[in-house]
């Protein structure tokens, strides 16, 4: 990787590629990791700096993140298109949310749970996206 990162995620791509996106010191930069060669790239940036989000790979091949915190806590959420390399803002979620989980449903929803909004405050909601 070209930026050391940590808190950030990782998410396989239809084309085998890995998404490797935001992470501390509150980043909004992405990389592609590329198995066949072992090759890192950089890709589009990300419209707002996170750590602690999630990132689902959807049915369509878009990848999701969502949440997270950068000094807010964060109900903002994006699409990465990796055909094009770029980020899309999309709905906000609900409850800005971190130390989440996200998973992606077989009827291709995002099912969005738990996580902190403060730190001495856990939360039992969910989400759909």
């Amino acid at each position: 990787m070209s930026v050391a990162r940590q808190f950030h995620t990782a998410s396989i791509l239809a084309n085998g590629f890995v998404l490797v996106a935001g992470g501390n010191s509150y980043l909004n930069s992405a990389e592609l990791y590329n198995p066949s060669t072992s090759i890192w790239t950089t890709t589009g940036s990300m419209n707002v700096a996170r750590a602690y989000h999630t990132a689902s790979t959807l049915v369509n091949g878009l990848v999701l993140v969502a949440s997270g915190y950068n000094g807010d806590y964060l109900t903002s959420a994006e699409l990465y298109n990796p055909a094009t390399g770029t980020w899309t803002t999309t709905a906000s979620m609900s409850t800005g949310r971190y130390y989440l989980t996200a998973s992606t449903l077989v009827n291709g929803k995002v099912l969005v749970t738990g996580g902190r909004n403060s730190p001495s405050n856990y939360l039992n909601s969910a989400e759909l996206y």
